[in-house]
């Protein structure tokens, strides 16, 4: 199994597929603390971040952003005082790409 945090995101055309059931239990493992939500019939990775103060939350919302942008895949950021709210998946496909669990991955490493 590759390590999420050493891949890096693809551009992900609107025929992509989504991740198989297969892929995500290869890929959940590697982000233990994330879940998978249902919104709008759409798969999506969520995880929220604890912080002491609205400071901290700020300050990995733009880390977390930093990181979207280096990689071409953006989440969905709700900051609020003392925590973040992440979620991941890919819009183009309506649901979870191998992408989203790279960029989850990597954010915890931001954490």
């Amino acid at each position: 199994m590759a390590e999420l945090t050493q891949m890096k995101c693809v551009a992900c055309r609107r025929d992509a597929p989504q991740a198989t059931e297969a892929e995500i239990a290869e890929y959940l493992p590697q982000t233990p603390d994330w879940e998978i939500v249902e919104r709008e019939n759409i798969k999506r990775l969520e995880r929220v971040f604890k912080f002491d103060d609205f400071p901290q939350a700020l300050s990995f919302t733009n880390k977390v952003g930093e990181l979207a942008e280096s990689e071409g895949h953006h989440p969905a950021l709700l900051t609020e005082w003392g925590r973040v709210t992440v979620t991941w998946w890919t819009h183009k496909i309506r649901g979870l790409h191998r992408n989203d669990f790279i960029a989850a991955a990597k954010t915890d490493q931001l954490y």
